[in-house]
This record gives C-alpha cells, structure tokens and sequence, in this order.
C-alpha cells in the first residue's frame, strides 16, 4: 500500500446563499479578492465564486438565489466542519474586535490558545469563522508547522499541560541551531556580563 501524499488545502467549497450575501461577507468584511466567476459546472442552477484568503489557494462559494442566509449555527454533527481558521497579522488582530463591533457583529472575544490567540464569529449562514495570529515567526527555512512540532515534543517532555511561549521560544532556539550553522565551537548560552 502506498499513501496518497497531499501538498497543502487546493481549495475549500462552502454552500452560500445568495451571491450578494456571499461577496458581501467574503469580499466585504474578510477582505479576500473575488477573483475568479463560473456557474457550478455540477448543477446549472447554481453559481461558483473563488476568492482568495490571502495565500494564493482558494476559498469557492456555490451560490443559489432562491437560497436565504440561515443565521443559527451549521451543524457539529460528527463529519461536519465546526469552522474555518483564517490566519491575520498581529496588526490586523489588534483591530479585530472594534471593527466587528462596528458591524455589529457578535465575537468571542480574545481566546488564549498558548502558541497563537483567536477570535470568533459567525458568518451570515451560521458558519463559525475563526480569525486567529500566531505568536511567533518561524525561523528562516522554517513552517510554522516544523516550530509547532518541535514545541509539542518540548511540552511533552515536561509534561506540560498544552504549548505555551516557553515552549516556542526553545523551540526556534532549537530549530535554528539545527539549521544554522556557525563557526563556533561552542553555541550554548553565555554570560558576557560576568555577573554569574
């Protein structure tokens, strides 16, 4: 047997709505391009819009006129998607809440998640949408995901609870003395104030 290797999400599909309810809340309050406009080549009743979430991959919307907003929350049945993460700057997050407060949009509030903060909200179908910003950078030649597991080793060897900032710190302290070299001999953490 031999895997199927994924490269990374090609594109997520929701079902909308309408296309002015999808293009308002895409486009409109989450900032992402409308970039690309075809009917649903499946079903001739129903139009595909593609935006994109910032990173080059693809967000699409089936749309469908005689389709309203639904505003209770999607389901979390087992097989259904609880929400979508979408990932912004500290900039941008530091802005979240008093700009979904303009809307009028109910939020979360700032939830600690030891390695990134997240906020969220709904979207007008009821999706749960998540806007969240890690807490650190990973180092050049680095993904987050190689700071991330490297992190979760160093949790689980203390026996830590869940990854905090400690956890992350050393783990690009780590990532990087792997990755760079260096003419020293010796890399280890020095004093060069004498005070100890």
């Amino acid at each position: 047997m031999r895997k199927l290797q994924v490269q990374g999400v090609h594109h997520i599909t929701l079902t909308g709505a309408d296309r002015q309810t999808s293009l308002d809340f895409w486009e409109g309050v989450l900032g992402m391009p409308f970039i690309f406009d075809q009917p649903n080549l499946d079903n001739p009743d129903e139009g595909h819009l593609y935006f994109d979430p910032g990173d080059g991959r693809l967000i699409t919307i089936f749309t469908n006129e005689a389709r309203t907003p639904v505003h209770r929350r999607t389901p979390t049945d087992p097989g259904c998607v609880h929400h979508l993460a979408f990932n912004v700057s500290k900039a941008t997050f530091s802005q979240t809440i008093d700009r979904l407060d303009a809307r009028g949009i109910g939020h979360s509030g700032v939830k600690d998640r030891g390695f990134m903060d997240s906020i969220y909200f709904k979207d007008p179908l009821g999706l749960l949408i998540e806007l969240a910003c890690y807490r650190f950078e990973p180092p050049m030649g680095c993904s987050h995901a190689d700071v991330m597991i490297e992190a979760h080793r160093r949790r689980v060897a203390q026996g830590d609870h869940h990854i905090a900032e400690v956890h992350l710190a050393d783990a690009i302290e780590a990532l990087v003395a792997r990755r760079q070299q260096s003419l020293s001999e010796d890399r280890s953490a020095k004093d060069p104030y004498g005070r100890g």
